[in-house]
């Protein structure tokens, strides 16, 4: 596998209250089936989509009770000391020490100044995500701030990436690209997001149909916060699982629109 360039998306994962309910709901909605969490990493779960890793469930770590539940993103990093220096001169702050995870990589959990949280991963033996946008797997990602001139900052200084803004006086919406290729979103929160939200990385999940995931999350116990809407990317929807982390699914087969001009 090409390794993916500094700042692409190369995992996700979350940390549940009951880990066994978070397998069983997404192995519904997604179609997950998953490892055998080894205890001495803390029982984390790898999940995999026909066979390939598409992500991973943790149980939450003791000193963590309370934390909600949420999805969290991972950007690649071949040299995680020189990006961590990157993220402390941008002004971020980091919620952990870079820490070596046996010979599957080295990772670190960072927070940008208006407060969104995402991690760093340096891989070994551990590439990431082995399947993405297809049903079951990682589809897209979009930082979503309520502060855009210190997450533009902050990311455009920590990552090489080349920015194009939509052109849309509806919504503030910057692509970041890597080499010419889209790599993630940055979404500036409005009125409609209550006060309480913070500052958050969205994940989307691919899915075949956005309607019947839509209807599946519900029946689990999840709840619905947005659509179905239909878009130019695709049919999606924001929801959350039913212990409370966010994230969006997104079929991409089913568009509707013209895709907008990116300045």
């Amino acid at each position: 596998m090409a390794a993916r360039p500094e700042g692409a998306p190369i995992w996700a994962d979350a940390m549940f209250p009951d880990l066994e309910a978070a397998k069983s709901f997404y192995g519904e909605l997604l179609g997950w089936t998953f490892e055998e969490g080894q205890q001495e990493f803390g029982n984390y779960t790898q999940a995999r989509s026909d066979g390939k890793r598409v992500g991973a469930l943790a149980p939450q770590m003791p000193g963590t009770e309370g934390v909600p539940a949420a999805w969290n993103l991972y950007l690649a990093t071949p040299d995680i000391k020189a990006a961590v220096t990157r993220v402390k001169e941008a002004g971020g702050a980091l919620a952990m020490e870079p820490m070596q995870v046996a010979d599957f990589g080295t990772m670190v959990t960072a927070q940008d100044p208006a407060g969104v949280f995402f991690s760093l991963w340096q891989p070994g033996t551990h590439e990431g995500f082995e399947k993405t946008g297809e049903p079951g797997s990682f589809a897209w990602a979009e930082v979503t701030t309520r502060d855009t001139a210190k997450t533009d900052a902050f990311f455009e200084a920590v990552f090489p990436y080349e920015v194009k803004k939509m052109v849309d006086e509806h919504v503030d919406f910057n692509v970041w690209q890597l080499d010419g290729r889209p790599q993630l979103g940055r979404f500036k929160m409005t009125e409609d997001f209550p006060p309480q939200v913070p500052s958050y990385v969205n994940v989307y999940f691919a899915v075949d149909d956005c309607d019947a995931a839509v209807a599946t999350v519900n029946k689990l116990g999840g709840k619905l916060h947005f659509g179905p809407m239909d878009s130019p990317f695709g049919r999606f929807a924001a929801v959350a699982d039913q212990q409370g982390a966010a994230f969006s699914v997104i079929d991409m087969s089913t568009t509707q629109g013209e895709m907008p001009d990116l300045a």
